[in-house]
């Protein structure tokens, strides 16, 4: 199975098959620190449309998910952005996005309290980012299959939305002390903004 799913990315990334390839099967395997981690709920697949819920921003406001149609959307998961490599994913997203923040909505999710989330942009001064918080039932890590069972925390990915809401990019990273390919969904999010 893994050698399959690298042959199709292989194919993907050089552009010899369309951008609607999805993993088929049981969840991802993601690890941390080598230790296996058990994703709960429907994973998620490129193709399908993202699950619509209401998950409240940094200031309490509900948004659903389904507002973001109309509009290339990029959505950055950590675990909490209160720890390092999930700091650094959220910086490269606000700060090293190459101007893709013009055209394309950037969105983080984590589980954090609001009012943690907001501190943090205050303090790292992100006014680029819409950051949503998951802390209520951990709904959107349920219903994406991001749910971490042993931590209750959302596995670290990436994912790309087009403009009708359909998942066309999607890195569920299989280590979750490391970083998804930031630059690659920064490209794939631009080709869907031309």
């Amino acid at each position: 199975m893994q050698l399959k799913q690298s042959v199709v990315l292989f194919l993907f990334f050089c552009g010899w098959i369309q951008p609607f390839w999805a993993f088929a099967g049981p969840s991802p395997t993601i690890t941390l620190r080598g230790q296996p981690l058990t994703l709960v709920g429907q994973t998620l697949a490129v193709g399908q449309p993202l699950p619509d819920i209401l998950l409240p921003d940094a200031g309490m406001n509900g948004v659903k998910l389904n507002s973001f149609r109309g509009q290339v959307t990029l959505i950055s998961i950590v675990p909490s952005i209160d720890t390092k490599v999930c700091e650094k994913q959220t910086h490269i997203l606000s700060e090293e996005n190459n101007g893709l923040d013009a055209t394309v909505r950037l969105v983080t999710i984590s589980r954090d309290l609001p009012f943690a989330q907001k501190r943090f942009s205050e303090n790292a001064n992100i006014k680029n980012i819409l950051f949503l918080s998951d802390y209520r039932g951990a709904q959107f890590g349920r219903n994406t299959g991001l749910l971490i069972k042993e931590s209750q925390l959302l596995a670290r990915a990436v994912l790309v939305l087009d403009k009708e809401g359909i998942i066309r990019y999607l890195e569920i990273v299989p280590e979750l002390v490391q970083l998804p390919k930031m630059q690659k969904a920064f490209d794939f999010a631009k080709t869907l903004g031309e």
